[in-house]
């Protein structure tokens, strides 16, 4: 039960702090006067340079009188300066010393509350004053309940009534004030047993009361282990343990119990004087004098059987102290009481038997070599085989009988003739006694003599324990789970180890062993291992280390077990790209599904927290991505010439709940195959041809002959040549490689018809790709037959014309009269065709260059600038034709 501590009443101290607080802000005509002190409020432990109060503005003084004010402090009386005072303008501050409440005020009670009254001196002399200063310090909730010590012992009789209060005298202090102070307490583990209340003194101090819930029982449990916890009211709140043990006090409700109720002993009536006849035994399981028995014997026993037989109050050993008439037998009926007060006696019954001996009986005299007290010999564990532990003397009356001796009784021990001697008998051990088997023994040493006389000598054997057992692990391998970022100090496991050994020998205590990672605990006592910081998988996911158990006997023995702790995985980490993106160059008409690349990704978690799927999100239907490698692929084949730059958002996201993912850019470059042959944009047909003047000059640039590639690189590199010539000298005209300018070498004798078959060809690889063109040159004055160039041009065929062209001879007589006319004609028709087939192509050809600009400059190989402006230059010059 959780009880907190009530609020305080309404008090005179209350009211006092609170017009302490208040009083800065009332009209500053109350603190003028020389009688008033100036107060000030602040918390303890501010750091220095705290701002506390403005002294100057607070008195309104004239700061900016002249000569000026200046403001000092007076010698405080504790020697330490709490505050710093700025000369100038009278500000008050918190110095280098800390401030503490509890130091600085240690006798101020809960009402009195806690000042600082530093003086402050006002100079030069014409504003000669002395101000009082006042400054609260107020409560903070700096310290954390304390007990007085780590271990509280309550002592609770077993008897104790249901609902009955035990205080507990040891509370927690708190130098903290009002609802900073102990505000409540409570048990870690009441164990169903107990609960806490709280009671409050006129002081306003708590002490926890212990109250009892349900009936208590020593035998069944002595002590009670838990952790009495105090909190302040503080926030957050500060807590104080100490360990509380409850000790269950005993009382006498068990009273004594015979282990046997009746004992037959049989004797003989030459038995010698001493001789131990039994040892009754009661148990008690109360505890010191409550468990204190005595025996005695019952009124109904006659004062001659007391006398001839002694009873030992305390150990319940019956012994032989009168002589018996060896001639008579007789019956003897012993009722032994075992007392304790306040208990009815237990009753046990021994019937001694006296057997008659009709001639000289024999006796047994022991004589014991091992340690021996009121007829209990004491043999420790260790002792080897054949350890001797008495002689016994047998005595004979009657030297005409013979007499047999022998052992009864069941225990690792013989008796033997001794090396001869006659009547001698050496009782000894036959092997190691363990103690954790059977500690104690009862041996009967008969004697029967040939007449059928008996004596009995009872020898009891107590062994002694010793430190020869190992503790023991319930498990010798352990295998523990534990969710990595667990909280700090997480519990594991509780160790548990036994020793078989008594006492000390036998307590156990808990440790790790030296291979065992310092974020371990292992509580030495309980055995409760611990983890006190948090655990991350990636970072190491197994732990094996040694346990021990040792006990405390003298050598000490240790037992050992392997801890094996495996962090389970949790899903804490994203999946990750080795690169925030990807840039992947392939050739165009790369086949379909063939591999692109691959996006590595990885994600340290494990099991499913750890696989991770890989998926396309930009919506791209052209590309697939294989999740289980990572390859990328394309559906189909891609042409450069269409879309040379793909740009794609891969995500990764990884099998936990919630799943994590992240995205990585992927950019796919086609590289340019030579897959396009040039084509020519001028001439535009084989059928258009060119008049030139005879006054031409050599030299002179005719016309050009205009190609563009698709492809980039040396796979639009273009080379013009001239492969066929009809018609003119074959060495009239020739043609430059590079821009495809056609130039007039020399001019012909006569005018002609001259046909050039153009190779346009690129520099791809590994084979060329090529185009052919027919340019046809008129060389004349004017075109003045049209028909008659369109059939020359009908009737030449350019593929029957040889590699070098024949020199035309010509003919004088011009077969066509108004061939001017007509070739004028036709060439003003073929201007205005090739103007508008010119405009056509460079409209197209400015589209393609703005489309050209748009692609990133990451696409490789680039078309060569030079190339472009070749394309604009020689697009205008068509145009102007």
């Amino acid at each position: 039960m959780v009880i907190k501590k009530p609020h305080p009443p309404f008090t005179i101290a209350g009211v006092i702090r609170a017009l302490s607080i208040l009083l800065p802000y009332i009209s500053p005509l109350s603190c003028s006067s020389d009688f008033s002190p100036l107060l000030y409020k602040i918390k303890e432990g501010l750091p220095k340079g705290t701002f506390i109060g403005a002294i100057g503005a607070d008195l309104k003084l004239d700061l900016s009188a002249d000569p000026p004010r200046f403001f000092t402090l007076a010698q405080e009386k504790t020697g330490l300066r709490y505050v710093d005072l700025n000369a100038t303008t009278g500000e008050l501050f918190t110095s280098s010393v800390e401030i503490d409440r509890e130091t600085l005020c240690t006798d101020a009670s809960e009402g009195q509350g806690c000042f600082l009254s530093p003086d402050v001196i006002i100079l030069p002399q014409q504003y000669f004053q002395l101000v009082k200063i006042m400054v609260f310090i107020e409560d903070v909730n700096d310290n954390r309940p304390q007990f007085p010590s780590n271990e509280i012992k309550v002592f609770v009789p077993e008897n104790a009534a249901v609902n009955e209060r035990f205080a507990i005298e040891q509370s927690a202090m708190d130098p903290d004030l009002g609802i900073n102070g102990v505000q409540t307490y409570w048990l870690s583990n009441d164990y169903e047993v107990f609960t806490l209340d709280v009671e409050e003194n006129k002081g306003g101090e708590l002490t926890p009361i212990l109250i009892v819930t349900e009936s208590l029982d020593r035998e069944t449990n002595s002590e009670y282990v838990t952790e009495i916890i105090a909190e302040d009211g503080g926030s957050p709140p500060l807590l104080g343990t100490a360990k509380l043990r409850i000790i269950i006090t005993d009382i006498n409700d068990n009273c004594p119990k015979f282990t046997e109720s009746q004992v037959n002993v049989t004797l003989n009536g030459n038995t010698s004087q001493g001789t131990q006849l039994v040892r009754l035994r009661a148990l008690d399981p109360d505890l010191g004098p409550n468990a204190h028995i005595t025996y005695s014997y019952s009124e109904r026993v006659s004062k001659e059987t007391r006398s001839l037989f002694h009873l030992d109050e305390g150990t319940g050993v019956i012994k032989l102290a009168g002589k018996i008439n060896t001639n008579t037998g007789k019956f003897y009926k012993l009722t032994v009481l075992a007392k304790e007060p306040g208990c009815i006696p237990d009753v046990a019954m021994v019937h001694v038997h006296v057997i008659k001996v009709t001639s000289g009986p024999p006796t047994i005299i022991p004589r014991y070599i091992a340690s021996e007290k009121d007829g209990v010999v004491s043999l420790k564990e260790s002792e080897p085989p054949l350890t001797p532990v008495a002689f016994f003397t047998v005595k004979n009356a009657d030297p005409r009988q013979r007499v047999e001796c022998h052992l009864e009784g069941l225990g690792p021990f013989k008796l033997s003739p001794y090396k001869q001697v006659k009547n001698e008998y050496l009782l000894e051990t036959t092997e190691r006694m363990d103690y954790e088997s059977q500690h104690e023994y009862e041996l009967t040493i008969m004697a029967r003599s040939s007449h059928g006389a008996v004596v009995k000598t009872l020898v009891r054997v107590q062994v002694i324990d010793e430190n020869d057992n190992t503790p023991v692990f319930r498990q010798s391998l352990m295998e523990l789970f534990v969710e990595e970022n667990n909280p700090p100090n997480t519990f594991l496991t509780r160790l548990e180890a036994t020793d078989l050994d008594s006492g000390d020998r036998g307590s156990v205590v808990y440790l790790l062993g030296a291979d065992a990672p310092p974020i371990f605990h292992l509580d030495r006592l309980t055995g409760v291992l611990t983890v006190s910081t948090s655990l991350d998988r990636e970072e190491k996911e197994t732990y094996r280390f040694m346990v021990r158990a040792a006990d405390r006997g003298s050598p000490r023995n240790e037992g050992i077990a392997t801890v094996i702790i495996t962090v389970r995985d949790c899903n804490d980490n994203s999946p990750r790209f080795i690169n925030k993106d990807f840039t992947f160059f392939v050739p165009e008409n790369f086949p379909g599904f063939g591999e692109i690349g691959v996006l590595s990704v990885t994600d340290p978690d494990a099991g499913e927290n750890g696989w991770v799927a890989l998926s396309i999100i930009n919506g791209s239907d052209i590309f697939v991505i294989d999740t289980g490698r990572g390859v990328l692929r394309a559906k189909t084949p891609l042409d450069r010439e269409q879309q040379g730059t793909y740009y794609l958002w891969v995500e990764a996201v990884d099998g936990g709940k919630p799943a994590l993912s992240c995205v990585a850019m992927v950019t796919v470059l086609l590289l340019d195959v030579n897959d396009n042959p040039p084509m020519v944009l001028f001439p535009q047909s084989n059928q258009s041809y060119m008049l030139v003047l005879p006054s031409t000059l050599p030299g002179t640039s005719i016309t050009e002959v205009y190609a563009v590639d698709m492809d980039t690189g040396m796979n639009a590199v273009i080379a013009y040549s001239i492969i066929k010539r009809k018609g003119c000298d074959p060495d009239s005209f020739e043609i430059d490689p590079i821009t495809g300018n056609i130039t007039l070498r020399k001019m012909p004798n006569e005018c002609c018809l001259c046909r050039l078959l153009v190779k346009v060809s690129d520099h791809g690889q590994p084979e060329p790709l090529h185009s052919t063109v027919l340019v046809n040159l008129f060389v004349n004055e004017t075109v003045n037959n049209e028909s008659y160039i369109q059939s020359l041009l009908r009737q030449t065929d350019i593929g029957n014309l040889d590699i070098t062209a024949e020199k035309s001879t010509g003919n004088p007589t011009d077969p066509f009269p108004c061939r001017p006319v007509l070739i004028g004609l036709s060439t003003s028709c073929l201007g205005l065709l090739i103007l508008v087939v010119s405009l056509s192509v460079y409209i197209s050809c400015k589209s393609l260059r703005k489309h050209k600009k748009k692609r990133l400059e990451v696409e490789i190989p680039l078309k060569m600038k030079s190339d472009v402006h070749a394309v604009d230059r020689k697009l205008m010059e068509i145009s102007s034709i």
